[in-house]
């Protein structure tokens, strides 16, 4: 994980909207991308549209804050 990514996810408040790139054990890189609602000395817990997704904080590559959904389109 890159000293940068992990500083963010330890100091960012939870509650944010994040996305956090990290590697799947056969070694390709995949995205959760959704509310970040705990963490600890190894994991964060990122809230998605699928569920809780918990990252090893090892596995982490990249992680930043994005905005807000869009809103939904009425048609």
């Amino acid at each position: 994980m890159s000293d940068a990514s992990a500083d963010f996810l330890r100091d960012i408040p939870l509650n944010t909207r994040v996305v956090v790139r990290y590697l799947l054990d056969d070694g390709r890189a995949t995205d959760a991308l959704g509310y970040l609602r705990s963490r600890d000395a190894d994991h964060v817990v990122v809230e998605t549209k699928r569920g809780l997704d918990t990252v090893v904080l090892a596995r982490v590559i990249a992680a930043k804050g994005v905005p807000p959904p869009p809103a939904p389109r009425h048609r």
